[in-house]
């Protein structure tokens, strides 16, 4: 077959055009769909009916090396965030993790010291969120690779699933946005900032916080009907709510940081960008019962978080934010592996 024929037939074809969503499509038009799913294909954690209401929650999540550790950041920083990634999606669905396998791929030159910090790392991220690593696999591999996954229980009913937000729900989040993606910034690139600054927003890249204090007590609440995860970026995560739960948001407060503006203003970058689109935020959007907000912001407090009100769930399945009586759509893009580039 000639060079021509074959692009031809792999026009549009190859992983780096299709992307990660893509890909996911395709992969799931070949498999079986198990009888009595507890969680829908595209959600933050998958579910399986064990009986009596109880379903055994699971997640897996893997971080390699080239396209997930940036410069500056340590194994042991990289292996704790394998184990946050994977915890993030618990926290949205309101779950405890309890367990946790890890599979590494491990290159030939890492140093007996350099497995010794990846070990740590992991099981520090566990234990900080009350679970246990309790076996795995580890294997040959021409990059790092550290795959989690993630097991718990929950009742069906009590998790909190992308679907169910309803007109008039109060849409929040649990922190400002922006500092990961301005941290990236700071590690990739030559920009000006004070020592102070950049300690926070290179911590935040580095030393990420999963919200399970707030989801577990959001979920106790009973007063959130969606709940999403957002380390794929605030603007996609706001997308995937509205689009499983046929709503669209009016955003009126963008939870934009005070660093990020600070950051942004120095260096002729625009704040708003980096909170809607940076990604790897890992707090959690929700929507909530208007009537039960009361409830929900009282729960979060009362282990030690906050919850921040940004905007409502509308008719118009549109995500727009309205600054100042000024609206702009808010596009539906974010992190995506095979198209994302550091």
């Amino acid at each position: 077959m000639n060079k021509r024929k074959v692009e031809k037939n792999c026009a549009g074809g190859f992983a780096a055009s299709l992307g990660e969503r893509k890909i996911i499509e395709l992969m799931r038009e070949y498999f079986d769909v198990m009888p009595d799913l507890a969680v829908p294909f595209g959600d933050d954690v998958s579910a399986v009916p064990v009986g009596d209401g109880e379903v055994a929650v699971l997640k897996t999540d893997m971080l390699v090396e080239k396209t997930d550790v940036p410069r500056g950041m340590s194994l042991w920083q990289a292996a704790r965030k394998a184990i946050v990634m994977n915890v993030s999606d618990f926290a949205a669905k309101g779950v405890e993790p309890k367990a946790v396998l890890v599979s590494l791929g491990l290159p030939r030159n890492l140093m007996r010291k350099d497995l010794e910090e990846i070990a740590k790392g992991l099981n520090a991220g566990a234990r900080q969120y009350g679970a246990y690593i309790v076996g795995g696999d580890t294997g040959e591999a021409s990059d790092l690779i550290i795959s989690v996954n993630l097991f718990g229980t929950a009742k069906k009913d009590a998790l909190m699933l992308r679907s169910g937000a309803r007109v008039g729900d109060i849409v929040a989040v649990t922190g400002f946005f922006g500092k990961s993606a301005a941290g990236l910034q700071l590690l990739l690139n030559e920009l000006s900032v004070s020592d102070a600054l950049r300690e926070v927003l290179v911590g935040a890249v580095c030393m990420p916080q999963a919200r399970l204090k707030e989801g577990l007590a959001l979920q106790r609440s009973e007063a959130v009907t969606a709940s999403i995860d957002s380390s794929d970026g605030l603007a996609w995560s706001l997308h995937e709510l509205a689009k499983l739960s046929s709503v669209g948001f009016m955003v009126t407060g963008l939870p934009v940081a005070d660093e990020v503006k600070r950051f942004a203003e120095f260096n002729g970058l625009d704040a708003c960008e980096l909170a809607l689109y940076g990604g790897e935020e890992y707090e959690l959007v929700v929507t909530v019962n208007s009537k039960m907000w009361a409830e929900a912001e009282t729960a979060v407090e009362a282990v030690g978080g906050r919850l921040l009100p940004i905007g409502k769930a509308t008719r118009d399945k549109r995500v727009v934010l309205d600054v100042d009586g000024e609206k702009r759509v808010i596009e539906a893009r974010g992190w995506e592996h095979f198209k994302s580039n550091y």
